[in-house]
């Protein structure tokens, strides 16, 4: 399970990564790219999950993840509401 799980995540984050080289505008590109790394983080900790050596290893994991998911969103906010603002960045 830890090997498909981490592979998924990998490849999640391939995908996003293609997306951010080649969407056209910067709303599309950063869609992409949270998507993505957000599911792939997802399926890398559950991957890791099985290895953590205790319950509080694994509760960090699980933390982590959504700290990054958290972070994500906000970052996320603020660079869609300044490229509005801004008008069209290529």
């Amino acid at each position: 399970m830890t090997i498909a799980s981490v592979s998924a995540g990998a490849f999640f984050f391939l995908a996003g990564t293609v997306g951010l080289l080649r969407f056209p505008d910067t709303l599309t590109r950063l869609h992409a790219l949270t998507k993505a790394d957000n599911l792939g983080l997802g399926f890398v900790v559950l991957g890791l999950l099985p290895q953590a050596a205790s319950l509080r290893d694994g509760l960090k994991l699980i933390s982590i993840w959504l700290l990054a998911l958290l972070a994500g969103a906000t970052v996320s906010q603020l660079i869609a509401r300044s490229a509005r603002q801004g008008g069209p960045a290529r």
